[in-house]
């Protein structure tokens, strides 16, 4: 997902949240995901940041999702995460929200 206007239309859609991590999405027709990765200054200085962001989309690439607009936001705690902690709840959240069969 890019540009201030597709992270606008997407905090509209169905919530999910976990400890370490928020979800919101909305469906697509396409037969494609887009995902948008938000990972704040809270969570640590940008090599940290990168490192949760670099983890969030492998764990979306190994979760075959359906085709949505997804906007995944990081908390803080996802610092001190391990990549299996983030993973289960990331796909507790996608549950919450509706996306997923949880």
């Amino acid at each position: 997902m890019r540009g201030d206007a597709a992270f606008r239309r997407v905090r509209k859609g169905r919530p999910g949240r976990s400890r370490l991590v928020s979800v919101r999405w909305l469906p697509l027709n396409a037969s494609e995901i887009r995902v948008g990765i938000v990972v704040s200054k809270k969570v640590g200085k940008a090599v940290v940041r990168n490192k949760v962001r670099r983890r969030i989309r492998e764990i979306v690439r190994r979760l075959h999702l359906p085709p949505a607009e997804i906007m995944i936001i990081a908390r803080p705690e996802a610092a001190q995460a391990s990549f299996q902690e983030l993973a289960r709840d990331l796909r507790k959240a996608l549950a919450k929200s509706g996306l997923v069969k949880g």
